[in-house]
């Protein structure tokens, strides 16, 4: 099969795994703004941002450095076997330190101490599935990967549903029934944790069965192989977390107590129309890493890897103009309390900020595939600087905007810093005029229909099928070979 066409099946059903269950969860942001207020919503955030932080912590590279050795190793039960362990022994000997340190924790970060003992079992159940999520995606099994990845968050949304909304109406209507003795008046953030843990204990045991099957070896020296590429790994990933989730910690902390919990809630929730376009790129991602470790002893990889980020632009630019063009639609569906709507200049922000990640992504298969991944810690420590001083400086008079803003110049300053020292190391002919061509003309469109023309959907339907146009014109014989007719 075409090594193109191979990659967008796949990515078609790691999208599948990825986006249908995060759409399914989209659910999740009118229920939660319709039984929460604004400071509700906002500690429900600061939470989640926390754990985004301990995942990436927990994770220590491992799942990135599990493709490169499972690849580049002839006997890749030594490297299952070896990274399992690791990431059991860690995991666990983080368990045993929080639950001593709960207290200070619940201190330190000003969050209940029975919503720290949640996050810190479901943070547990989630690291010890890394290894074996990435072994289904190593080894090309994206269907099973599917399957389980859409019931985590199927179960996830049907137990906030049924604790959420169901519950209080059963007991509301039937005083006497035997569910009255699972509610509990005023514990909605709880229930929210509960769904999670029960979510993610499902997950583990549908996961269970690499630990079962492997044979228990640890190869010190591959161990240490592993963590000298993990840890630049890791130093990235906490930079990446820290552009992501930052932002949500210093508003709270950074803005008048009375207020901030509120300006929080409607930036994370107005944040979520932005969650198209990191979809798009997540998806892509976790189909191409893969790929890139797979094809980079192929004949010409480069060409390869110039024509995917070609595609990436343009499907990209694409999303980006679709949703700033109907971000009123999408904040009338998904955030339906007109108290969140405040933050929607943020849109067409963060959704730009989302697409340069993304190209980032595509960008840095070079330091991947030469082990150069320090150069990865590099860039994106320079990121989360940026964003750290953005936001110090300008949280305090503009809010939420420059949450913003510090996002888009992070992953913008990213994105050019990995293209130059890509050229140096690694040179892949990207299409510059292409790439300049479709991501100019998409921002230039956002920016008319969002701010000149104050959201007109009329006029940016128009713009909307313009560019169409363009895509089908310039593209359309091109795509059409790689998502309509077959071939080998």
């Amino acid at each position: 099969m075409n090594p193109l066409k191979k990659l967008f099946k796949q990515t078609a059903i790691y999208g599948l795994a990825t986006v249908l269950p995060r759409m399914m969860s989209f659910l999740l942001l009118p229920l939660y703004t319709g039984v929460l207020a604004t400071t509700g919503y906002g500690e429900v955030s600061i939470i989640f941002a926390w754990f985004a932080i301990f995942n990436v912590l927990l994770a220590y590279g491992m799942e990135t450095a599990f493709f490169r050795f499972y690849n580049g190793e002839e006997d890749k039960q030594t490297v299952v076997s070896t990274t399992l362990l690791s990431i059991l022994f860690s995991t666990l000997l983080f368990v045993v330190i929080a639950f001593l340190s709960l207290q200070k924790i619940a201190s330190l970060i000003d969050i209940p101490v029975e919503y720290i003992r949640y996050a810190i079992l479901i943070l547990a159940l989630d690291a010890f599935v890394i290894i074996p999520f990435a072994w289904l995606r190593a080894n090309e099994k994206p269907m099973r990967y599917a399957v389980v990845k859409i019931l985590n968050v199927a179960i996830n949304l049907g137990l906030n549903i049924f604790f959420l909304l169901t519950l209080p109406g059963i007991v509301k209507d039937n005083p006497d029934s035997v569910f009255r003795h699972i509610y509990r008046a005023d514990f909605e953030i709880s229930y929210i944790f509960i769904s999670n843990l029960i979510a993610s204990g499902i997950t583990f045991l549908m996961m269970l069965r690499l630990y079962v099957r492997i044979q228990y070896t640890f190869d010190f020296g591959l161990w240490k192989r592993i963590m000298h590429y993990g840890w630049p790994v890791l130093l990235a990933g906490m930079a990446f977390t820290v552009n992501e989730v930052s932002n949500r910690i210093l508003l709270d902390e950074l803005l008048p107590e009375e207020i901030a919990r509120g300006e929080v809630g409607k930036y994370a929730a107005c944040l979520k129309l932005a969650l198209f376009m990191a979809l798009f790129a997540t998806a892509f991602r976790m189909g191409i890493e893969p790929f890139f470790f797979s094809h980079a002893k192929s004949e010409n990889p480069q060409k390869t890897y110039a024509q995917i980020t070609n595609y990436f632009v343009i499907l990209g630019s694409l999303i980006l103009l679709t949703v700033v063009v109907f971000a009123d639609v999408l904040k009338v569906l998904f955030v339906r309390d007109e108290s969140y709507w405040g933050a929607m200049d943020i849109v067409p922000i963060v959704i730009l900020a989302s697409f340069c990640l993304g190209i980032y992504h595509n960008l840095s298969v070079w330091y991947k595939i030469t082990d150069r991944t320090k150069y990865g810690a590099y860039i994106s420590s320079i990121g989360a600087a940026l964003t750290l001083i953005i936001n110090f400086i300008f949280i305090p008079t503009i809010g939420y905007m420059a949450a913003a803003i510090g996002t888009l110049v992070a992953y913008g300053s990213m994105m050019c810093l990995s293209y130059y020292f890509g050229k140096k190391h690694y040179p892949i002919p990207y299409n510059m005029r292409k790439i300049y061509f479709y991501g100019g003309l998409s921002v230039l469109f956002s920016a008319l229909s969002f701010y000149v023309f104050d959201r007109n959907l009329i006029v940016g339907s128009l713009l909307l099928l313009v560019f169409l146009a363009l895509i089908y014109k310039l593209e359309g014989d091109t795509l059409k070979t790689i998502f309509i007719k077959r071939g080998d």
